[in-house]
């Protein structure tokens, strides 16, 4: 098969992790492009890169943190960008680097992103503020490649659900309810399969925690492993206090011939899709599930030519376990399958989830598992906000017959079942989901709730009630009536 010049391959990949603290982000992010311009045996091609585009940052603010690695990878860059906050921009980035080497846009692109949140946490603590490189406003500020993610509808503001850790416990207990599971059930559920994530990363060099966990030390809480969010302990939510880095570099068949990059580093992006659910949870036409992931997914593996079975190795975005149920629902992939474990890195918990750049970690990761397995297929998914948006991508060591293939499938996932939202609401409804929140002392702090009125609206609601926080922890109150006032407060009738 002759390869079109212009195809697009991830030749190189290179993951830092910091455990010392105190390298600014965009160092961290040099230290994994060195790694894996060495990845891909060739010195020159850190030299090459005319286009350098980073996964948003939240430990420093830089204007231009692509033309700082530049500067500092001794490249001569003609372009660089930048992105919003969202765990689906490290795809979409590979997803768009494809698409412009292979129209000839770009020949070298660097894909990365850094997070030195550990270190950051711990001065703020000690009221100290690292020393790092500051771009004043005389810098130009790079393109903004990919947005945002819409984190903050008025239903969702009014109340104070605001946070991952306060959303995604309401999908999860939307599907205990799905399952047919008791609370005590449902929670060794996800503890063993957290357990399996965690057995993973005990084998992967660059996980932040390489420590196999049991399903109780995973679901029970103790001193060291405090409840979050109803049913979710904090080794069932993302780790974000880490420093790591990640970076992917890609360029053109033709750049790595020339340079004499081994056919054996060559990794080709077969497809790559992206969508997004409604942007208000309460929208959602369930709780449990997510029409954009099942189209998205089915696309990418149409478009790769390959079908679920043809796919070897898997990476679920798995910022909690209600975000890999849902996706290894809709994407017809067991939880339990030996033989295809749904995380190649861990996980955010274990793996590490430094904020925005995780699945630069995964796409790292799964290039190496498809190489050690030459011809095998490695699918790869990513999600923003609240189950929001969401980007696949599937990879290879062989070049795909027909090339990049990459598609928006949002006009498909319009069509999908809605929900009727109320932003305010004051009556009664029934209870449909719920979570309550903990403090650092163990004591119960507020409640959330996503209620259906007679009519099948839904709308959501808070409560600060000791007696309805008792109700909620102890008992499992789906399908209950809850009086809802204007304000958003909600109430069970007293027992």
């Amino acid at each position: 098969m002759t390869l079109d010049p212009r195809t697009p391959i991830l030749v190189g990949t290179g993951q830092a992790d910091e455990r010392g603290g105190g390298v600014e982000p965009v160092d961290l992010m040099v230290r994994a492009a060195r790694e894996a311009a060495a990845d891909a045996g060739s010195a020159r091609l850190l030299e090459l890169v005319d286009s350098v585009r980073v996964v948003g940052l939240l430990s420093w603010r830089y204007r231009d943190p692509g033309a700082l690695v530049g500067e500092r990878i001794g490249a001569t860059v003609r372009h660089t960008g930048y992105s919003g906050n969202g765990g689906s921009t490290p795809q979409v980035l590979v997803n768009g680097a494809a698409e412009d080497i292979a129209a000839g846009r770009a020949d070298v692109v660097l894909i990365g992103g850094a997070e030195s949140w550990r270190t950051r946490t711990k001065l703020r603590a000690q009221k100290q503020r690292p020393e790092w490189t500051v771009q004043d406003e005389s810098v130009p500020a790079a393109e903004i490649m990919v947005t945002d993610v819409p984190m903050a509808d008025e239903s969702e503001r009014r109340i104070g659900l605001d946070r991952p850790s306060y959303v995604y416990p309401l999908f999860e207990q939307a599907l205990r309810i799905s399952a047919g599971r008791s609370p005590e059930e449902h929670r060794e559920f996800i503890g063993g399969l957290w357990s399996r994530f965690s057995k993973i990363a005990a084998t992967n060099p660059n996980a932040w925690v390489q420590r196999e966990y049991t399903a109780a030390e995973i679901a029970t809480p103790s001193p060291e492993n405090r409840m979050i969010s109803t049913p979710y302990t904090k080794l069932l939510n993302s780790n974000n206090m880490v420093d790591q880095a990640a970076v992917l570099l890609m360029c053109s068949v033709e750049t790595a011939t020339r340079l004499g990059i081994t056919r054996e580093n060559w990794v080709f992006p077969q497809s790559g899709t992206e969508s997004h659910d409604t942007y208000a949870i309460a929208e959602r036409g369930a709780l449990d599930g997510s029409p954009a992931i099942r189209i998205a997914g089915a696309r990418a593996l149409e478009l790769a030519g390959i079908g679920l079975d043809d796919v070897a190795h898997v990476d679920i975005y798995s910022c909690f376990p209600s975000a890999v149920q849902v996706a290894a629902n809709e994407l017809g992939l067991a939880l339990d399958d030996p033989g295809r474990p749904l995380t190649v890195t861990g996980g955010l918990t274990f793996g590490g989830g430094p904020w925005n750049n995780y699945v630069s970690h995964s796409i790292a990761t799964m290039a190496r598992r498809v190489r050690e397995s030459p011809g095998s297929y490695g699918l790869v998914t990513a999600n923003s906000g609240y189950l929001t948006k969401h980007a696949m991508g599937v990879y290879r060591t062989e070049p795909p017959a027909g090339g990049f293939r990459r598609l928006d499938v949002q006009a498909e996932v319009v069509g999908q079942p809605t929900t009727a939202a109320l932003v305010s609401y004051a009556g009664t409804a029934s209870a449909e989901s719920w979570t309550v929140v903990y403090g650092r002392d163990g004591s119960p702090e507020r409640g959330f709730l996503a209620a259906r009125t007679a009519a099948g609206e839904r709308t959501l609601a808070a409560t600060t009630d000791a007696e309805d926080l008792a109700r909620l922890t102890e008992v499992d109150v789906a399908g209950q009536r809850v009086s809802i006032a204007e304000n958003g407060q909600f109430h069970f009738a007293r027992r």
